[in-house]
């Protein structure tokens, strides 16, 4: 599957990135250290994301003189999980902007179809207004991305951003086809989903692994 000419993808490749993503593939990682590593991912790949973030100039006072310096404004930033595994993300990025608002958006996959079906939704009441950065760990098959992202814009969003950990190419392909004008920002590109619509080779399931509400992951 050809996927560079979609240019609205940028694949994250910091080194640290990497080995940490290989950490939480392993079987073996228990929870609590997968749980951590997930956080650590957002971090990083949040630094990524919000690097052209706008700034205005404020007044500061060194040991030395007052100055006019850059400063991010905390209050047009909204970090949207989809809900339960997204959840593993929220807490790396609020330790890049602490001040952030969050919003919550709770979809589960039907097993049938692979199709989101929404059971929450709680948002800013000025998502208009902001920058939304919607984080899920995983990209499969882009269902549940492009469904949040119709809610988001059912509620006024105007500017969007798509951040995961590990994608398929279906999923890429279907995010990228249904919403060309948000950026999406990718840890790591996968081979392709299996006949249960799971990514391979991935790392299982992932709100599982964060919550440890199973023994192991599915394969």
């Amino acid at each position: 599957m050809d996927l560079s000419k979609y240019k609205n993808v940028t694949y994250l490749d910091h080194p640290l990135l990497k080995h940490k993503i290989t950490k939480l593939r392993d079987k073996n990682t228990p929870t609590n250290e997968f749980r951590t590593i997930v956080k650590e991912i957002a971090f990083i790949e949040g630094y990524e994301a919000l690097r052209d973030l706008p700034t205005h100039l404020r007044e500061v006072e060194t040991p030395i003189e007052k100055t006019m310096q850059p400063s991010v404004s905390r209050k047009g930033i909204c970090f949207v999980p989809i809900l339960r595994a997204g959840l593993g993300m929220e807490d790396g990025m609020l330790e890049l902007v602490p001040g952030a608002t969050c919003g919550h958006i709770g979809l589960y996959r039907n097993e049938e179809t692979h199709e989101p079906v929404e059971y929450y939704c709680k948002l800013p009441d000025d998502i208009a207004n902001r920058h939304i950065y919607l984080i899920d760990p995983m990209l499969a098959t882009g269902g549940s991305a492009c469904g949040a992202v119709d809610i988001l814009r059912r509620h006024g969003a105007k500017q969007i951003s798509f951040i995961c950990i590990i994608a398929a190419p279906e999923g890429v392909a279907r995010f990228c086809e249904a919403h060309p004008d948000i950026p999406l920002y990718v840890g790591a590109l996968d081979r392709e989903l299996n006949d249960k619509a799971y990514i391979c080779p991935g790392l299982g399931d992932c709100g599982d692994r964060i919550f440890g509400t199973v023994n192991k992951p599915h394969s």
